[in-house]
């Protein structure tokens, strides 16, 4: 006999979709008053999250675009290789079709699987996709303007402490996904040759040669035990 699948009201994955929603919109705070201390403008700073809408790779982009963009657009386009990952998971799972594919696609990050794996029911799982897509997108975007708009407002982002926002929110975001050995390994690895390579390399690409050597050594211990 099959389970009743609950309203949407008594929905676990619409609950945990609006407080993950809450959560990591406020975030957004953070990126958009450090994008326009970057030097983005206001408009720029609400495209850019609205469009790339990947924390980490934001915050990649903004951390790097004061030295150089080349810099900027790898180290954002190397951590958001991670959504291609999820994007053959979900489509997996829904198959979605036409212009929910396209869709699916954007809303496709770390907390809208996230909420999707933690049900077991199918379309629980169908209602947490959805949900926490749809939510993160809807707050986050909503609070880089509220961001942005106190980042102009501000000026100096020394005098205020903005300039460290980025790397603050960018370990928020980080932290909860340190749930094994191996995601603190890994994040460990990253922090020592980026705090080794500051020194050493041009700004911008510390970021980006953390993230390929990371990276390398996730494809190397997948391969060993596989």
């Amino acid at each position: 006999m099959t389970a009743a699948v609950p309203s949407l009201r008594e929905s676990p994955a619409v609950r945990q979709s609006l407080s993950v929603g809450i959560a990591v919109g406020l975030y957004g705070i953070s990126f958009g008053a450090i994008a326009v201390t970057a030097g983005l403008t206001v408009p720029q700073a609400v495209v850019l999250s609205a469009v790339l809408f990947s924390g980490g790779s934001q915050f990649a982009f903004v951390g790097a675009l004061a030295d150089g963009g080349l810099a900027a657009t790898a180290s954002a386009w190397l951590v958001g290789l991670r959504n291609g990952l999820y994007g053959a998971q979900a489509n997996a799972w829904f198959g979605p079709q036409g212009w929910k594919r396209l869709l699916s696609a954007h809303l496709t990050i770390d907390e809208s699987i996230a909420v999707a794996v933690a049900q077991e029911d199918r379309r629980e799982r169908r209602r947490g996709f959805w949900g926490a897509g749809i939510a993160v997108f809807v707050l986050w975007n909503a609070f880089t303007v509220v961001g942005a708009l106190l980042g102009n407002l501000l000026g100096d982002p020394k005098v205020w402490g903005l300039d460290g926002a980025a790397i603050a929110a960018f370990c928020g975001l980080l932290w909860p996904r340190l749930t094994s050995r191996d995601a603190v390994a890994v994040a460990v690895l990253g922090a020592v040759v980026t705090l080794v390579a500051v020194p050493v390399v041009p700004p911008g690409l510390p970021i980006l040669l953390a993230v390929t050597i990371c990276g390398g050594v996730v494809w190397w211990r997948r391969r060993l035990r596989a």
